[in-house]
């Protein structure tokens, strides 16, 4: 099996876009999709893919995971946003991430919240999380190869592969599961309005 550790090298993990790569004044869409084609590019699993498309941010404007534009023009705050819904989109459902997104959208438009700050922590957990995942990924390859030498057959490199994958994938769905646990006792827009009603007849 080919070198794991090229493997991991050949995705591009650590490609984020950076806060200063991200311009302060407003940017037309076709501008925001260049540039988050020609920062993420290398993260694409196939040439043809596209990083982010119209109909993309017209299917997160619509569906409210980032509030609304002004001028036709996408402000530094909706870069942020794009790209943090770039991410969650891997393992969430549109719906879990507007969620995960409508109370940090309300924050940044109705108190001023300085969206940069939480990105920035968001971008060092994930250096973090690059170096576990390393260390994670081969404690796996070490222990399919244990187990793969106990089967003793001729098509062991091929079993290699699928047992890793089998464990790669059964990983990934354990820490989705969990995410979308989180996601489940995130307060809902409605019942968030329902208790701020409730407050003001208290207060009445």
């Amino acid at each position: 099996m080919k070198n794991i550790d090229n493997l991991i090298e050949e995705l591009h993990l650590d490609n984020q876009l950076l806060l200063e790569e991200m311009p302060d004044l407003g940017l037309y869409m076709d501008q925001v999709i260049q540039i988050f084609e020609n920062k993420l590019q290398q993260s694409k699993r196939n040439e043809e893919d596209k990083v982010l498309t119209k109909t993309m941010i017209n299917n997160y404007a619509k569906g409210k995971l980032f509030f609304p534009i002004q001028n036709k023009k996408y402000s530094k705050k909706h870069l942020v946003l794009i790209s943090l819904i770039y991410q969650l989109k891997g393992a969430l459902s549109i719906n879990d991430i507007k969620i995960t997104l409508d109370k940090l959208n309300g924050k940044i438009t109705n108190d001023d919240f300085n969206v940069e700050k939480i990105y920035s922590s968001y971008l060092k957990l994930s250096e973090f999380n690059i170096e576990r995942f390393t260390g994670d990924t081969k404690d796996a390859r070490e222990e399919v190869a244990r187990e793969v030498s106990e089967l003793q057959d001729e098509d062991s490199e091929y079993l290699e592969q699928l047992l890793l994958i089998a464990s790669l994938v059964n990983m990934s769905n354990l820490y989705r599961k969990l995410a979308e646990k989180l996601v489940d006792n995130l307060p809902r827009e409605i019942e968030v309005k329902e208790k701020v009603k409730e407050n003001k007849k208290k207060d009445s």
